[in-house]
């Protein structure tokens, strides 16, 4: 039913139909699973995959207002067996009556594997329509055979704009502020910013700031028939905590990165970590931030210490996984391992080097004796002919020509004496003196 006057600006403003969701244009095109879920009265279980406030409980909500349908609502960190058999009754009483129940389970990757399997006769027979919300990838967490008897649903982190739209619909909307209140665009970029893609965040921060607002207002007496202001100050007194002054699409976006790469680059951890956490207060994709580490690790540290690359790497596969606040924690785990390992830009200067001799026209043939021998005619073409298999030889190594004849004696791989890499100085002049460049 409508939510009263005073229930929370997120549950006043909760869309009534499909079309007032904000987001997941994925799920919602003609004849979509959603869209035939709402039409339909058939009952399906139906598993919601995504990050926090995209969507999951307000989808549930619209499914069951579809045809009167019965609205039961279970928090698996709450409910045990005998809550959920319980209302399994009830429901099983009211589809007798001839209204049927959609049972919503909010972070049902929390049910232990016995009360998932309570679930599974209720799906298998159509007891109930379930639509079970998890933030966790159910194909770790929920058992295969109630998993295989649903249709699973994977929301998308909302948009800057999908949560800008929200925020100016709830502004003006008579469910919420009945525009009373204006929101500044500067108030508007940092309350997006700090929302962090969750539509719940938004509007609680909302909320609160019209509070401050609308606070300020009287105690200077002022008020009116105009929209009250709200600005950045507002927000920041509403949720405690600064609206950083950040332009993901400006130059504050490639100074902090720039700052934080060069911080990484010059070993200094404290400022590495600053920045770091000023970009992920920001709103900065994470995903970028993993990307730069990666690339980071190559170029900066490469052979030096190899296994950085590993980690970042690791960090940039975990923000895929589990996202924010948690990827924090592994974006800091790489961003501290960068930092503190020994430096060499070895890998860069050595491909970087090879690349301007091929673009330069330094290429040549291939020696003939390492093309391709694989075909009948080769041998009579000399391709093949006297190439020397290197596992036939001490050390793995054999003497012959590999760099075409205008390249020969080129070197472009110079390692440092830093971290790891010093103990490819001698293998390095090992090999050489191998292969009888020295």
């Amino acid at each position: 039913g409508a939510a009263h006057a005073r229930a929370p600006l997120a549950v006043r403003m909760r869309p009534r139909s499909l079309d007032e969701l904000v987001g997941q244009q994925h799920l919602l095109g003609p004849g979509s699973p959603l869209r035939r879920l709402v039409a339909s009265d058939q009952p399906m279980s139906v598993f919601l995959w995504g990050p926090p406030g995209v969507g999951k409980t307000t989808i549930a909500a619209i499914v069951s207002r579809a045809g009167g349908r019965r609205f039961v609502e279970l928090s698996a960190v709450t409910a045990g067996v005998k809550e959920v058999r319980s209302e399994l009754d009830v429901a099983r009483r009211e589809l007798a009556k001839g209204r049927p129940t959609v049972l919503f389970v909010d972070e049902v990757h929390r049910f232990s594997k016995t009360q998932q399997d309570v679930l599974l006769p209720a799906v298998e027979n159509r007891l109930v329509t379930l639509i079970a919300a998890t933030t966790e990838n159910p194909a770790f967490s929920v058992i295969s055979p109630l998993l295989s008897r649903s249709l699973l649903l994977t929301l998308k982190p909302l948009a800057d704009s999908d949560i800008a739209d929200l925020v100016r619909r709830a502004v003006a909307d008579e469910r919420g502020l009945g525009g009373h209140h204006a929101l500044d665009d500067d108030a508007l970029a940092a309350l997006v910013r700090l929302a962090g893609g969750d539509a719940r965040r938004a509007l609680t921060y909302l909320e609160e700031a019209a509070a401050v607002a609308s606070a300020r207002a009287r105690e200077a007496g002022g008020g009116g028939a105009d929209p009250l202001a709200i600005g950045v100050a507002d927000l920041e007194a509403a949720v405690d905590r600064a609206a950083v002054r950040y332009d993901r699409d400006g130059d504050q976006h490639y100074d902090v990165i720039s700052a934080f790469i060069k911080s990484v680059r010059g070993s200094d951890l404290q400022a590495d970590l600053h920045y770091l956490a000023r970009m992920i207060e920001a709103g900065e994709d994470p995903r970028f931030i993993a990307r730069r580490l990666i690339i980071l690790a190559s170029e900066d540290i490469g052979m030096a210490s190899p296994a950085v690359l590993q980690t970042a790497v690791a960090a940039a596969q975990a923000v895929q996984l589990i996202g924010l606040p948690e990827a924090r924690i592994n974006l800091a785990h790489a961003t501290i391992a960068a930092a503190m390992a020994p430096k060499s830009n070895a890998v860069v200067n050595a491909i970087d080097s090879a690349l301007a001799d091929v673009r330069a026209g330094k290429i040549g043939q291939v020696p003939p004796h390492l093309r391709d021998a694989h075909y009948s005619s080769a041998g009579e073409l000399g391709h093949g002919v006297g190439y020397r298999y290197a596992h036939d030889f001490e050390h793995g190594v054999a003497r012959q020509q590999y760099l075409p004849d205008a390249l020969e004696g080129a070197r472009y791989y110079e390692p440092t004496d830093h971290g790891a890499e010093e103990q490819m100085v001698g293998r390095l002049a090992a090999l050489e003196e191998l292969l009888g460049r020295k």
